[in-house]
């Protein structure tokens, strides 16, 4: 370049844009925290087409600035977008290697949002069989390979399922795990009370056999139903190898989750479920002879500042033969409700849990109610296990009659 005059107006302009790029940068915090290569070759190209063009300087600049924020969304919706191709790419991974798999697995229908419509009112309720569920999966699996075996057993809102049902749902799943020709078990399930069932099949749980409680977020004549790929998942966690003598899973928005400290962690969110295991595997007692539970009544007793003892007083005269109480923090109640839970604890099972979502419980706290307290008084800490699961082991307790401790073996 031999004219000074257009030398001087390119390195001008260059250095226009650098200083608007500069500007942009910082009021930009997204641009300051992703140093990405989309920014970089967005920068480069910004400075290379202004060599090339010698037009006004004030137009390069605003150009520039523009081509910043339009990087800066790119940046974000190619973040986005990469998240998305990940679970394309993994889906169509799995749906490579889920026409290998073999094997003879039973499905359990129960109802639930995933075999769900919506009425001509709009709301979503159980009408579709195990049948319609699991028709869409020979999309990916080999018919002629995997043998999907459909028993409807119920068609509930898992809300509304009682102890006897999950006593019903338990006698099915030992029915078929007794079968030599069965690999696993799927229980389609509403997701509302699935932590619980999934707990119970797990405590009384003595097959080598993988159980695996599934369910959507989303009713199966939804735009874009989330059902068929959780029962997918809930399919090959049955059929793996490496989940065979670990119990009961819960296969749910890409997830395969322990039974033990299972919770529902979300209302809409097609990830729905959570866990408070450590461990992909964590320590399970040594599973109870079955019993039925429908005549056991275990309460939930809910903690907040200031709250009175006869809460607890009044549950055990109804007639509760166990008590759950959902403490604050790491397990800590107001001292009116301690007194009368260490009272309780000296007639009947009582187990301290937390209403916070994540992190176990444990008796670390001094004071009337501090959860230290309350252990040297006989109250049980739940550990990783929250409100609902806590419940349903008091009530196996109390149905096998076993030492309730025993069944919280991580505070023993």
């Amino acid at each position: 370049m031999s004219n000074p005059r257009l030398r001087r107006r390119v390195q001008y302009s260059a250095a226009l844009v650098a200083s608007a790029l500069l500007l942009a940068s910082c009021q930009n915090p997204a641009n300051q925290t992703d140093k990405d290569d989309a920014s970089a070759t967005q920068t480069t190209s910004s400075s290379a087409s202004t060599t090339e063009e010698t037009s006004e300087s004030s137009t390069t600049a605003s150009s520039s600035n523009s081509a910043t924020s339009s990087s800066s969304a790119s940046s974000s919706a190619t973040s986005s977008s990469s998240s998305s191709a990940t679970s394309s790419k993994a889906a169509g991974a799995a749906a490579k290697e889920r026409s290998a798999i073999e094997g003879h697995v039973v499905v359990l229908s129960t109802g639930g949002t995933i075999a769900s419509t919506h009425d001509d009112k709009g709301a979503v309720v159980p009408t579709v069989t195990g049948s319609d569920l699991v028709e869409p999966l020979y999309g990916e699996f080999d018919k002629d390979k995997l043998d999907l075996e459909v028993k409807d057993i119920a068609n509930l809102d898992s809300s509304a399922m009682t102890l006897a049902d999950t006593d019903k749902i338990i006698t099915a799943v030992h029915e078929q795990l007794q079968r030599d020709d069965v690999d696993g078990i799927i229980v389609t399930h509403g997701t509302d009370s699935m932590e619980e069932t999934a707990i119970a099949l797990d405590t009384f749980h003595d097959s080598d056999k993988p159980v695996v409680p599934t369910g959507a977020m989303r009713p199966f004549d939804d735009s874009d139903p989330d059902g068929p790929e959780n029962l997918a998942t809930a399919v090959e966690t049955v059929t793996n190898p490496d989940y065979a003598g670990h119990g009961t899973f819960i296969a749910f928005g890409g997830k395969v989750i322990p039974a033990r400290g299972a919770f529902k962690s979300d209302t809409e969110k097609a990830d729905g479920f959570a866990t408070n295991s450590e461990e992909k595997f964590p320590e399970r007692p040594a599973a109870l002879d079955y019993s039925p539970l429908r005549d056991v009544r275990v309460d939930i007793i809910a903690a907040y500042p200031d709250a009175p003892a006869d809460l607890i007083e009044q549950s055990l005269a109804k007639g509760a033969q166990a008590i759950v109480i959902e403490g604050m923090g790491s397990g800590n109640i107001g001292p009116d409700l301690a007194n009368a839970a260490m009272e309780a604890a000296k007639t009947v099972p009582v187990v301290l849990t937390t209403r916070v979502d994540h992190g176990p419980v444990a008796g670390i706290y001094g004071g009337a109610g501090g959860g230290a307290t309350l252990a040297d008084a006989g109250v049980i800490t739940s550990g990783d296990l929250r409100a609902p699961q806590s419940r349903m082991l008091l009530a196996a307790a109390v149905a096998t009659g076993t030492d309730a401790q025993a069944l919280f073996p991580a505070n023993g």
